[in-house]
């Protein structure tokens, strides 16, 4: 199997190192260079998109998590049987798949009839993350994963809830959630302040960010 990894926090981000040591160094990295969080299935048509290449098999894309995919699988790794995606810091459960750009990777994949896995890890208020943590359950999903079968136009969708050390947590296939996001605003004259608290957003029982906020692995297959 041929993996390409990428991401929406950019090439240099921690998240994609555990990415990449969950998978045992194996794969083609062709991340974006600079940071994309939250860009969603932005693509680039309008001017060129640099590439450099960083070592043998790491490439920095100036675009977007979909403009990476898109060039990785018909430029760089056309040979790839499967695109990864993260590891994000912070969660993309429900509402947030259409916003991700962490999520938008791998759904391009899935365009292009490529299987393919988002992987991001809940953060708990300002408490560091531990990576080495992370890529140790990533692995475990992945090793999950890699036993079903893959179906056509169909993606995985992976969040790691806040994690410690020495502490099991079960890993949980359900249904993404269809409640909204935290509207909250703090307004000051004519400006609007975003301030949605994420960890009480409302959540549908047994949906992935009821399962990961309440300490387990979700994974959810969504559909193109």
């Amino acid at each position: 199997m041929t993996l390409i990894l990428t991401n929406d926090d950019g090439i240099d981000a921690p998240g994609i190192r555990a990415l990449l040591q969950a998978v045992n160094g194996e794969g083609v990295v062709v991340a974006p260079r600079d940071h994309q969080s939250g860009c969603g299935h932005q693509v680039t048509t309008t001017q060129p998109i640099a590439v450099h290449q960083r070592a043998e098999r790491a490439f920095a894309i100036a675009g977007t998590p979909a403009d990476c995919v898109r060039i990785a699988l018909n430029h760089l790794s056309p040979e790839a049987s499967f695109v990864l995606s993260g590891i994000n810091a912070g969660g993309n459960m429900g509402a947030d798949v259409y916003i991700s750009g962490t999520v938008a990777a791998v759904r391009e994949a899935a365009f292009h009839r490529i299987p393919g896995a988002a992987i991001s890890q809940y953060k708990k208020g300002k408490v560091p993350i531990d990576w080495e943590l992370s890529a140790f359950w990533t692995a475990k999903v992945l090793r999950t994963l890699r036993d079903r079968p893959y179906e056509p136009g169909t993606f995985w969708n992976v969040n790691l809830p806040y994690l410690e050390a020495g502490k099991d947590v079960a890993i949980v296939f359900c249904k993404p959630c269809t409640q909204p996001l935290p509207v909250d605003f703090r307004i000051e004259g004519h400006e609007f302040y975003y301030c949605g608290e994420y960890a009480k957003r409302k959540r549908d029982q047994g949906s992935d960010v009821d399962v990961c906020l309440s300490g387990n692995i979700a994974v959810t297959q969504l559909n193109l």
